[in-house]
């Protein structure tokens, strides 16, 4: 017998009345992976019972056929049934993590934006208030966080990339223990009106998350635990944002640092899944709407690029050196304070906010989402210091420890510094100066200079502006890279080094 290449079988030796049952132990033996047994043609296979003792009153009785319709039902149920269960270990439970990371991050934000409406509805019952509720409620964050989800604590980025350069930190750093803190704490921050995001948990939370589905493997291992975080905490950041785009070069840029080929389909795969469902879920949108974009090139333009770069690489850069070197500029009685009583430090820190958000008039509270938004569709221009004290209350609110990103506080920051240029300058107009900051600004604290433009020409669907908003990360992060380190490698070496608390310093 041969097998022709379209998967049908032939008999050499002409037809064959065992042609039927032939061909079905084909098909088993494909399922089984095993050798083809032919079967003689005219020739009944050998039962199964034992043979009977001959005697000369017992009547010959016909031979039982090899096998029974019934008996390869039962077989090719059973070779299905492990079929599936081997597809499920290969795929569904990478796919189910996935589905679940876009849920997940769905309804975080959802919640995230809930407390926030929550606590702007409290500012209209008294400007007051936050004198009162945000120094209790960052005492209250902090004392939680450094009792049960301690790791929880900062962006939760420096925590996925130190896992990925040591395995051993997931079991402490990527637990649904404390993706739940995350969640919980954060969302307790944003009440309280604390200039945190939600970007950067949303990583941690979908590392977590991808990472526990390592109990549904057989055998799990290092490489597929480094997989599983990686995938997650990319498509909790495309889901985050709307940018499938820039998951995949986050990955890529910041969180690993390199590109292998056989994880971009796993990377890919897991984006899908959670974008599909966040899309299903909150629509096609886009996250800060659609800019008017730079008409055309003007000679003019690159001096206003240049010190677009300057200005964001600078403040950057600063953010990042105040941030990381916490001891050299900070009185020595507020450090050993924040070493020793964390929680009444963090209660210092809501009262700090609590007063610049007061002296904002509003403005400096919560991610700083709608003052983006408002100057890049609106044209509405803010006060030109609202990039200082917007500054200020980032600086103050991760001093504090308190879980929360700093992605869509520094967008803020980037487009406060585009309308102090605007008040300057009218060569670009204001949507798109305060894009191009934006920009800057991201790139110079992550030092993710393609990750940050990627990230804003999707938010923005800012394609006309490409070369304009590459040329300006790339030129900021060089001007950060003079004044401090990778801000987000940096504290992930701090998880890596035992000798550092690096949970307060996060």
């Amino acid at each position: 017998m041969t097998r022709c290449i379209f998967g049908k079988f032939r008999d050499a030796s002409g037809p064959s009345p065992n042609r039927p049952w032939r061909i079905i132990a084909e098909r088993l033996s494909i399922f089984d992976h095993g050798p083809v047994t032919d079967i003689p043609p005219n020739v009944p296979p050998a039962s199964d019972t034992p043979p009977q003792s001959s005697s000369p009153s017992a009547s010959p009785s016909p031979a039982a056929p090899a096998t029974s319709p019934k008996s390869l039902s039962t077989r090719l149920t059973q070779r299905g049934v492990r079929r599936s269960r081997r597809l499920w270990h290969n795929y569904g439970v990478f796919w189910l993590g996935a589905v679940l990371v876009g849920l997940v991050s769905v309804a975080y934000a959802k919640l995230v934006d809930f407390g926030f409406e929550l606590f702007q509805r409290m500012l209209t019952h008294g400007f007051w208030l936050p004198l009162i509720v945000t120094p209790l409620g960052a005492a209250l964050a902090i004392w939680l966080t450094q009792k049960f989800f301690r790791g929880a604590e900062g962006s939760g980025i420096p925590q996925v990339i130190a896992t990925l350069q040591d395995s051993r930190l997931s079991k402490s750093l990527l637990t649904l223990r404390i993706m739940f803190g995350k969640i919980a704490i954060s969302f307790l921050g944003i009440l309280c009106g604390f200039t945190i995001g939600r970007e950067g948990p949303t990583v941690q939370i979908g590392a977590s998350l991808m990472y526990a589905m390592r109990r549904g493997y057989r055998r799990s291992s290092v490489h597929i635990e480094r997989q599983l975080t990686l995938a997650g905490a990319a498509a909790g950041l495309a889901a985050a944002f709307n940018t499938p785009l820039a998951g995949v070069v986050f990955a890529i840029e910041e969180l690993s640092r390199s590109f292998v080929a056989r994880s971009s389909g796993t990377l890919i795969t897991a984006i899908i899944f959670s974008g599909v469902v966040a899309l299903g879920l909150q629509g096609n949108y886009l996250y800060f709407g659609q800019i008017k974009a730079i008409s055309e090139f003007n000679w003019a333009l690159i001096p206003v690029l240049i010190v677009a770069s300057v200005l964001t690489g600078v403040a950057g850069g600063l953010f990042g050196w105040l941030m990381l070197n916490v001891p050299r500029w900070m009185p020595a009685q507020l450090v050993n304070l924040r070493r020793a009583r964390p929680v009444r430090f963090a209660f210092l820190c809501g009262l700090a906010i609590a007063v610049i958000g007061i002296v904002s008039g509003g403005t400096t509270f919560g991610s700083g989402y709608a003052e983006a938004r408002g100057l890049l569709e609106s044209h509405a221009a803010l006060s030109p210091f609202y990039a200082v004290l917007k500054f200020a209350a980032l600086c103050v609110s991760y001093l504090s420890g308190i879980p929360g990103g700093i992605f869509a506080p520094s967008l803020a920051i980037g487009a406060g510094l585009g309308n102090v240029m605007a008040h300057v300058t009218s060569v670009i107009p204001l949507p798109a100066m305060a894009a191009l900051c934006m920009v800057g600004y991201l790139a110079a604290v992550t030092q993710s200079p393609i990750t940050s433009f990627v990230i804003v020409m999707e938010m923005i669907d800012g394609h006309q502006m490409v070369i304009p908003l590459m040329a300006v990360a790339l030129l900021s992060t060089q001007v950060s890279k003079t004044i401090a380190p990778s801000f987000y490698h940096t504290l992930a070496h701090r998880f890596l080094t035992p000798t550092v608390p690096a949970p307060r310093q996060a």
